[in-house]
């Protein structure tokens, strides 16, 4: 975790608490007082909360009780089983909650030396890109001596009651973290990056091949430390946490506790492979009603399991919320499913390590078209490039390339009416290899990857890219929407992401002596065929070469081929505009490189705009000698330096 942890409203935990304990006295937070306005952002409540202390409610109160377990929590009457959800997967791992929860032996009641307890704690949050730090005193809602909200199910532990305390602060109140996001609340705990998957319109109940993939994928994301949720979405005239004939509880968030092979004996048949079973287990935020199906607890399918695999697997069979089932009755029964990827930087891990760059943004409006930031998506032909714009580059010949774009957490804009999120997504362009501007109208360029574009406080993305320089554009959906984002982008080698903040090159005192650029011009060399061969196989290993001015851009080489595809794209920003440009076509050699032929552009704002096929011509005093060989490209020039 980083070294610098912002403070939430600039309280600084060991200043406060040194304070209390000099003045004897125990702390009320000013920040988030015991009022109603802290619980209530809109309703009114039902009856009196009563805020109480932990020392209140229990006489020996506690942060951990035996330790701290997924089994530790209950939802109260609040609906964030989402929240509860989170909190169980968080409990799995001693490190994450060991960050969330600093210091906590020091934070803990400490029964022998009763002066150290100043009624105040802390949490740790990763909000909007960095970890934040905030403070609460351990007053808590109550009606009729009990805890309303989140509880554990030991009467005199208090981690999940204060560290909910501690989010519903950083919300604006308790009733705004009604109806959110288990994915959500894992990455606030987290930092990781969250991916939404839905099972019914991805057919994973029905199509074994992609069940298979997916449970690979969640297995590998388990063992390497991620959190996964899970619910099933209502349907019309089907009311949330209404009870399937299964057991299972609609709109309800589920954390996944365990995924496993489970190995059997030979004289069942299996629906994957013989001797195997895919096994999921899940637990349930109320700590009660379970799965009542194939392998639920009492089922007759556990007869056949041996008693030293069921101990392997903890099976309890009391009605604690927690249940397995197979992976394919899981695909079938679940609509929805939350994956937060704890993506490993370090680079003394065993594990793959992927290159991180992240990136603060923020759309924004403007009248003048060259300064607006907020075009919306690319439905809005018009507008869409009047977004921000971020360039990376692929550098291997392929590259896998996961991206996440969050957009702030609205949930303090509640009070305002205005906590929904917006409909937000990304595409991803392949541009010139030398593009160092912005982009103004699409031209040669490929759009090779869309997000989904879906009102989530995430979007996700995963894919496999070849080798070049891209443009990441994070859009809204509808043009016009202000609010702020950040980008993060993973990749196997450092990918050099940055934002294209200028529209066409700088105007400096050097350009009065050396001259400014007056026309821009796009090209892109799709292919060549019909080449000299230059083995005895009769291949040739090609690649071409753009020339203007003293510039010059590269292809990748093409390997055993006298018709390569090569897809090449660059732009230039030229001062002499007299001088034309070469495309240069050259076969790969160990000692030597072979010029295979060439074609000269004068690449003017008349020139044809449509793609082109060019015979191949010699060079030097056999310049307009024809030599074997074609190449296809498409040329667009404009004396408006910033039309392209």
């Amino acid at each position: 975790m980083s070294s610098s942890v912002r403070l939430f409203r600039d309280q600084n935990y060991h200043e406060l608490k040194g304070q209390c304990i000099q003045q004897r006295r125990l702390f009320e937070d000013p920040e988030f007082p015991a009022s109603d306005e802290s619980v209530f952002y809109q309703s009114a409540p039902p009856r009196k909360v009563e805020w109480k202390r932990p020392k209140d409610l229990c006489e020996d109160p506690y942060l951990f009780v035996n330790g701290i377990s997924s089994h530790d929590l209950h939802q109260g009457t609040l609906g964030n089983c989402w929240f509860v959800a989170a909190c169980s997967c968080l409990a799995l791992r001693k490190t994450l909650w060991q960050q969330v929860i600093p210091d906590f032996n020091e934070q803990e009641w400490d029964p022998k030396n009763p002066e150290k307890y100043a009624g105040i704690f802390r949490f740790r949050f990763w909000c909007f890109g960095e970890w934040t730090e905030v403070v609460v005193d351990d007053l808590l809602p109550t009606m009729d001596g009990r805890l309303i909200y989140c509880h554990s199910n030991v009467k005199n532990e208090f981690w999940s009651a204060l560290l909910e305390k501690a989010y519903a602060k950083l919300a604006g109140s308790y009733e705004a973290l009604d109806g959110g996001s288990a994915a959500d609340a894992i990455v606030d705990f987290t930092g990781a990056v969250a991916e939404s998957i839905d099972l019914a319109q991805g057919k994973y109940g029905e199509i074994i091949s992609e069940q298979m993939k997916l449970f690979e994928d969640l297995l590998k994301v388990h063992k390497r430390g991620g959190l996964i949720s899970c619910s099933i979405t209502a349907s019309s005239g089907i009311p949330n946490e209404a009870e399937t004939e299964t057991g299972l509880i609609i709109g309800h968030a589920y954390s996944v506790t365990a995924i496993r092979k489970l190995r059997l004996g030979e004289r069942l048949i299996f629906s994957f492979k013989a001797e195997k079973l895919f096994m999921i287990r899940l637990r349930n935020p109320w700590g009660k009603r379970e799965w009542n199906g194939a392998w639920s607890d009492n089922s007759e399918e556990w007869k056949k399991v041996s008693t030293s695999e069921r101990k392997s697997l903890g099976l309890t069979l009391e009605n604690d919320g927690e249940f397995w089932m197979t992976f394919e009755d899981w695909c079938k029964n679940f609509t929805d499913v939350d994956i937060c990827r704890i993506v490993n930087t370090s680079y003394f891990s065993i594990h793959k390590t992927w290159e991180k760059k992240m990136m603060h943004g923020a759309w924004t409006k403007n009248s003048e078209p060259l300064l607006n930031r907020s075009g919306g998506c690319f439905d809005n032909k018009e507008t869409f490039l009047q977004n921000p714009q971020y360039i990376f580059d692929v550098k291997k010949t392929e590259d896998k390339v996961l991206v996440s774009l969050q957009q702030e957490d609205r949930r303090k804009y509640k009070k305002e009416r205005k906590g929904d999120n917006i409909p937000i997504g990304f595409e991803i362009l392949k541009v010139e290899d030398n593009r160092r501007y912005r982009l103004h109208k699409l031209t040669v360029q490929e759009r090779v990857a869309t997000s989904l574009y879906i009102n989530t406080r995430t979007v996700f993305l995963k894919r496999i890219l070849k080798q070049g320089r891209y443009v990441l554009i994070p859009t809204t959906y509808h043009p016009g929407i202000i609010t702020k984002f950040i980008l993060r982008l993973f990749t196997d080698v450092p990918s050099k992401l940055r934002e294209l903040r200028a529209d066409k090159p700088k105007m400096t005192c050097w350009n009065l002596l050396c001259g400014y650029p007056r026309r821009v011009t796009q090209i892109k060399v799709h292919s060549a065929e019909g080449l000299q061969m230059q083995d005895r196989s009769g291949g040739a290993d090609p690649y071409v070469l753009i020339k203007c001015e003293n510039q010059s851009v590269r292809s990748p080489v093409q390997h055993d081929t006298t018709s390569a595809i090569f897809d090449t794209q660059v732009i230039y920003y030229r001062k002499k505009i007299d001088s034309p440009i070469i495309v240069q076509v050259w076969n790969s050699n160990i000692l030597c490189d072979q010029f295979l032929g060439q074609a000269v552009l004068t690449a003017s704002p008349n020139d044809p705009r449509e793609q082109q096929t060019l015979q191949l011509q010699g060079r030097g005093s056999g310049e307009a000698v024809e030599v074997p060989g074609r190449i296809t490209i498409k040329v667009f020039s404009s004396d408006d330096l910033v039309e392209l």
